[in-house]
């Protein structure tokens, strides 16, 4: 059993039933898929780009990634409808805990000059979503093999009915949440 899933399991549900007085334990918020995403950007036409993002993300999620494409032209941006304009892979169950647990675990600490993820990036519905510029914290990537480094945003979706709810669930599994000044 994943070390997260069994956290979730015999510390954060506990701790959630006290703070929040949920009567049922299937009550407590819970997280319910993971989406990794990379836009291409201006590398829109660069088959070996698509190719590399490709390729890290199956390693980064275990998963082969959906390609998504463009549903409208944008004749400013050289967009054409059914352009490959992104790519994005969505984990659940056990793929979802082992890069949850990656994450916290390895992927945090090697981000340069981080200081913790703001509270201001859970949203109303409880979701929480976040970015790198960097792929090559994830330890499946060898940074001297990176030709090219590309960013990814990270969406953390919960069954959470507002954001307080959502903040508590994600600090209760080891979510580096900022320190709040209570200066001003």
């Amino acid at each position: 059993m994943n070390p997260l899933l069994k956290k979730y399991q015999t510390e954060v549900i506990p701790e959630l039933e006290k703070v929040f007085g949920y009567k049922n334990a299937l009550a407590v918020p819970k997280v319910t898929a993971v989406t990794i995403n990379v836009g291409l950007g201006s590398n829109l036409k660069d088959a070996k780009y698509l190719e590399t993002v490709v390729s890290t993300l199956t390693r980064i999620s275990g998963q082969k990634p959906m390609q998504t494409k463009a549903r409208k032209s944008i004749a400013g941006f050289k967009i054409r409808e059914g352009m490959v304009v992104g790519v994005m892979v969505t984990l659940r169950g056990a793929r979802m805990y082992d890069f949850l647990y990656k994450l916290l675990n390895v992927g945090f600490p090697r981000v340069r000059d981080f200081w913790g993820i703001s509270e201001k990036n859970v949203d109303r519905q409880g979701g929480l979503s976040f970015g790198f510029k960097e792929h090559i914290i994830f330890p499946e990537i060898k940074p001297e093999e990176a030709d090219r480094l590309h960013g990814l945003q990270v969406i953390v979706t919960s069954t959470a009915k507002n954001a307080k709810e959502g903040t508590e669930l994600y600090r209760l599994l080891g979510f580096p949440f900022k320190v709040k000044d209570n200066k001003k």
